[in-house]
C-alpha cells in the first residue's frame, strides 16, 4: 500500500491510527487488503458479448492505467487489480458470481452487468454485503426506483432515456401508430412500458405489443403480423439488443417490411450492431445513445487510444465502463479509502465531465447518473467516409431533460 501527504503521516504515526480506529476519513482502514479490486461482470459469450464483453474489461484496464498516470506516487495505492466474470445473462449465475467476487476475490466494486434481471440480482447482493455496484449495461429504471439501494449506482442509460429520445422524436415527426415487440424479461418489459408512455405523451398510439422469448433467433411470427394489424402500424418498434436485434433486423429486411409501409425504430442500438449488419441494413434508423466515439475531439482521442489497445472502436457501453471505473477510483482517491460507505458518500452528488459523460451529476437521491444523451441516425454506406463512423448525431438531449425525475419508491 502506498500513502502520501497527510494520509502518509497518519500511517507513520501508528499510535494515532490505532486511536482513530482507521485511516483517512475515519474509514475502517485506508485500503482494504492493500489493494483495490475492480470486477467487471457481463456477457462474454452470448448475445451481448459484442456490446460490452471482454472489451469492457480492457476499457476498465485503461481507466486503471490513466488513474495511475494521473496521480503517480500521490495515488492512494499503486496496487489495483481488474477481475472479470461471465454471467451468461442468467440472474442465478449473476447472483453466485457476485457473491464469489465480493467474498472470495475481495472485489471492492462490481461494474457493468447488462441484462436487467442479472443487475437486480447483483444489486441485492451489493445491498446485503454493503459493497459498491455500478451498473452500466442494464436499462431498467427500477434500479433507481423500487429496487434501488444505498450501494447501487445506475450509470450510462436507462429505458426512460431511450424512450424519451427515440419514442418521442419519431412520434413527433409524424408517426402515429406503433407496434412494439420486446424480449420477455425485465429489460424488455420496462422498455415496452416506457416507450408506450413516451409515444402516447407525444401524441401517438401503440396498436399492439408482444413479448418474444429471450434469447431468440426467429421473429417471423411477429414480423408477418405487423402489416396486418388494424390500424396498420407505421413503425415497428423493437426493444431487442445485441444478437437478438441483429437477427430481427436481418429478418425485417428479408420480409421487406419497409416496402410494406412499416418502418423500423430501435430501442437500443450500439455501433457493434451496425458494423455486424452493415449500415445499409439500418440506414435512416434513428435511435438514442449515451455516447458516440466520434462525437467530438475528446471522445475521438480516447477512441483512438482504445482502438490501439483493443483493435476496434469502442461501443458506448465500453466507454461507460471506462468512466465508471475511473470515477470510482477518483472517489477512493478523494476519500482516501475504499471503505464502501465513504466511497458512496464521495460519489453522491458528484459533478464531473470526462471522455464519456458530459454535464454529469450522480444524483444523490437515487444514484442515477445524469448526463447529456444523443439522438443519432444511421448513415447509408454511401455517406460512410471512415470505417466505424456509421452515425450522424442529430441532436444533443441535455442532461436535465434526458432522464426521469427521482422515483418516490426509491428509499436509499
Amino acid at each position: 500500500m502506498k500513502l502520501t501527504g497527510w494520509a502518509g503521516g497518519l500511517a507513520a504515526a501508528g499510535l494515532l491510527l490505532a486511536a482513530c480506529g482507521g485511516g483517512p476519513s475515519g474509514g475502517g482502514g485506508a485500503i482494504s487488503d492493500d489493494k483495490i479490486v475492480l470486477a467487471v461482470m457481463n456477457d462474454q459469450s452470448g448475445i451481448y458479448a459484442e456490446t460490452s464483453g471482454r472489451k469492457s474489461v480492457e476499457a476498465v484496464e485503461m481507466a486503471v492505467a490513466d488513474f495511475k498516470a494521473k496521480y503517480g506516487d500521490d495515488a492512494v495505492t499503486d496496487s489495483i487489480e481488474v477481475l472479470s466474470a461471465d454471467h451468461q445473462n442468467k440472474p442465478e449465475i449473476a447472483n453466485s458470481k457476485a457473491q464469489e467476487l465480493y467474498d472470495r476475490q475481495r472485489a471492492d466494486v462490481i461494474l457493468d452487468v447488462p441484462t436487467s434481471s442479472a443487475a437486480f440480482a447483483v444489486a441485492n447482493i451489493a445491498k446485503n454485503k454493503k459493497k459498491v455496484f455500478i451498473d452500466v449495461g442494464a436499462a431498467s429504471t427500477e434500479l433507481t426506483g423500487k429496487q434501488c439501494n444505498k450501494y447501487t449506482f445506475h450509470y450510462g442509460y436507462n429505458s426512460y432515456m431511450l424512450a424519451h429520445g427515440t419514442g418521442t422524436e419519431v412520434t413527433r415527426d409524424g408517426t402515429e401508430n406503433w407496434y412494439i415487440i420486446y424480449p420477455d424479461y425485465a429489460f424488455g418489459d420496462d422498455m415496452q412500458k416506457t416507450f408506450t408512455k413516451a409515444i402516447e405523451a407525444a401524441g401517438g398510439g401503440v396498436v399492439d405489443t408482444d413479448p418474444t422469448k429471450f434469447p431468440n433467433d426467429n421473429f417471423a411470427t411477429f414480423l408477418l403480423k405487423a402489416p396486418g394489424l388494424d390500424p396498420k402500424p407505421e413503425v415497428l418498434g423493437t426493444m431487442h439488443a445485441g444478437g437478438d436485434l441483429i437477427n430481427l433486423v436481418k429478418q425485417y429486411n428479408e420480409y421487406k417490411l419497409r416496402d410494406k409501409g412499416v418502418s423500423l425504430a430501435v430501442g437500443l442500438l450500439v455501433i457493434s450492431d451496425i458494423r455486424s449488419l452493415g449500415p445499409d441494413a439500418l440506414a435512416g434508423t434513428r435511435y438514442t445513445d449515451m455516447w458516440y466515439w466520434n462525437l467530438d475531439g475528446k471522445a475521438r482521442a480516447w477512441a483512438d487510444k482504445f482502438q490501439a489497445k483493443a483493435g476496434q472502436r469502442p461501443t458506448s457501453n465500453m466507454a461507460g465502463n471506462y468512466s465508471a471505473a475511473l470515477q470510482y477510483l477518483e472517489a477512493v482517491q478523494r476519500g482516501g479509502t475504499d471503505e464502501s460507505g465513504e466511497v458512496v458518500g464521495q460519489l453522491e452528488g458528484h459533478r464531473f465531465e470526462d471522455v464519456f459523460a458530459r454535464n454529469a451529476t450522480i444524483r444523490a437521491q437515487d444514484h442515477l447518473l445524469l448526463h447529456d444523451a444523443y439522438l443519432g441516425q444511421v448513415k447509408p454506406s454511401s455517406e460512410v467516409e471512415e470505417e466505424w463512423d456509421y452515425v450522424k448525431i442529430l441532436k444533443t438531449i441535455p442532461a436535465a431533460e434526458a432522464f426521469q425525475k427521482p422515483d418516490a419508491a426509491c428509499k436509499l
